[in-house]
């Protein structure tokens, strides 16, 4: 299937690694001209490097308002201009009501909901003006079901999708479309970092019986950068294999 991508350009926020990574590398083998950004430079190079077809790899520290509106600049500059922008940063630490200090919601906040404001908010005009563009941030499936431990991304992956679900509305006479697409357990070093090597698809109650394939995922991130997408807007995916018990 062809999504009609070829030489639109894309910037990928935190697509070094994880599932940032696999978006771009998506969108990359779609045609899209893409710019990834990470917090180490070698690692953002050799990101750039695995993914081919001409992806560029840029420094830049998106978990502050600051380093969000610098990556668009950069990937801006880069491409001459952004068709398609990936929203996305590295989780907050673990916590819950009792461990986690007021202080410890603002830099949550910080990083998890106004960065991406601020690259939504830079961003989208010109794609109005030019009346085709895509926003797809990667947030989580805890927006529908808050999972324990994970206080500050349950808080500030909420009012993101908030944001932009009113956004969406707001600008869809502009050919523009803003989605948000909700992992659940994917096979990422951020899993690992928070759940260990030492759990199984079933200890995590995941119906499919596996964790998540990144690639899986990065492929859903084109297909809502898509052409055949364009009537999909405000909408909240999970991918999760099942995870998720809810009807809505």
């Amino acid at each position: 299937m062809d999504l009609g991508l070829t030489s639109r350009t894309a910037a990928v926020a935190g697509g070094s690694a994880g599932l940032g990574f696999a978006s771009a590398k998506a969108l990359a083998q779609e045609g899209a001209r893409v710019v990834l950004c990470g917090r180490d430079a070698k690692r953002a190079s050799e990101a750039a490097s695995l993914i081919g077809h001409g992806c560029i790899g840029i420094t830049c520290d998106v978990s502050s308002v600051a380093g969000a509106q610098s990556f668009i600049d950069q990937a801006t500059s880069a491409l001459g201009h952004l068709d398609i922008v990936v929203l996305n940063s590295g989780g907050p630490p673990s916590g819950n009501f009792a461990t986690t200090s007021v202080d410890g919601y603002d830099t949550a906040l910080q990083q998890g909901l106004m960065s991406m404001i601020a690259m939504t908010k830079l961003a989208v005009p010109a794609m109005q003006l030019r009346k085709w563009g895509r926003i797809v941030a990667i947030t989580s499936i805890a927006v529908r079901q808050p999972i324990a431990n994970l206080i500050l991304s349950n808080t500030a992956r909420a009012g993101l999708t908030g944001f932009l679900k009113t956004v969406a509305r707001e600008i869809a006479g502009d050919g523009v479309t803003v989605n948000t697409v909700q992992p659940g357990i994917h096979a990422t070093d951020r899993i690992t970092q928070l759940y260990g090597t030492n759990l199984d698809a079933g200890a995590l109650s995941i119906p499919a019986g596996v964790f998540g394939d990144p690639k899986d995922f990065g492929d859903v991130v084109a297909f809502l950068c898509s052409e055949s997408a364009r009537f999909i807007t405000g909408a909240n995916l999970q991918v999760d294999g099942g995870q998720y018990a809810g009807l809505i």
